[in-house]
């Protein structure tokens, strides 16, 4: 049953050593090294821990990752100051505003304020209005990081029919939009979707990112489903998916754990994107 289970881990760990070396090899020539500022406003202790891990995987990579945290009362004129100053500092590369933002900000407004070229989760208007017309040039790193999951395992999208599971702007309708432009035939489901089960019973692919904990199980799937959850939630200091893992995987013939599937992929992803604008756009500093 071990060769059913998508080891994210592994597959991120590889990423990780490719960066490592692509930054060394930069330095070695005369570059500067790539550099990611991460702004975030609150003190929310998920996104803290997040960051403290991006931070700690950008480290290790050799990556510099420098953390703008702010007070919720700052008002949106200075965070909006604080942004550009970042998107106008051509040592900077990369910019991730971590969401949500509290409630009286302009999540909207704030976004597009971020340099599109500067942008490495793909939320821009720019970036996320080019994934809609297939044009993939930033994409959001969770989504990313499925798609990159099922090529590492094979897994032919062309033709297939796959099941959504949430519609944020972040993950279920990039998501869905990858998978279209891979030539899959796509359902979106969300929590005013009636009989859950109707729409899953007959996906060959379901993908779960609705953060409701053990959502899918068992009967809800068909014999040799792929199933990928991007779901997280914490139950009495456990960390558990959107899927009633040992259930499902019974039936499934690919699925991710939570934790050590999608989850690695994200920052993963994250730390690629950076790269991906550092070598597009970066300038040759020492």
């Amino acid at each position: 049953m071990v060769n059913k289970i998508i080891d994210g881990k592994k597959i991120s760990g590889e990423i990780f050593k490719g960066i490592k070396v692509t930054i060394e090899d930069r330095i070695n020539k005369g570059f500067r090294r790539p550099s990611l500022s991460v702004i975030y406003v609150g003190n929310d202790k998920g996104s803290l821990a997040y960051i403290k891990m991006i931070k700690k995987k950008s480290e290790n990579v050799g990556l510099e990752c420098n953390i703008h945290k702010f007070d919720k009362d700052i008002t949106e004129d200075q965070l909006l100051e604080e942004i550009n100053s970042i998107n106008n500092n051509p040592l900077i590369d990369g910019i991730l505003l971590q969401l949500p933002l509290p409630k009286k900000f302009n999540t909207n407004l704030i976004v597009s304020h971020i340099s599109p070229n500067k942008d490495v989760d793909g939320v821009h208007f720019s970036n996320a209005g080019k994934l809609y017309l297939g044009e993939e040039n930033v994409i959001p790193c969770t989504p990313k990081g499925i798609i990159r999951l099922l090529e590492e395992y094979a897994v032919n999208i062309e033709g297939k029919k796959v099941v959504v599971l949430g519609r944020s702007n972040i993950l279920g309708k990039p998501i869905s939009l990858l998978m279209l432009n891979r030539n899959a035939t796509v359902e979106v489901c969300h929590s005013r979707t009636k009989n859950l089960k109707e729409s899953t019973i007959n996906a060959d692919i379901v993908i779960s990112c609705v953060g409701k904990p053990e959502l899918i199980k068992e009967d809800m799937i068909k014999e040799g489903c792929i199933v990928i959850d991007a779901g997280i939630s914490n139950i009495n200091g456990k960390i558990v998916g959107d899927v009633k893992f040992e259930e499902v995987l019974k039936k499934s013939s690919l699925i991710t754990p939570v934790p050590g599937g999608v989850g690695p992929m994200t920052i993963a992803m994250l730390l690629e994107n950076v790269m991906e604008g550092y070598l597009k756009y970066g300038i040759k500093t020492t």
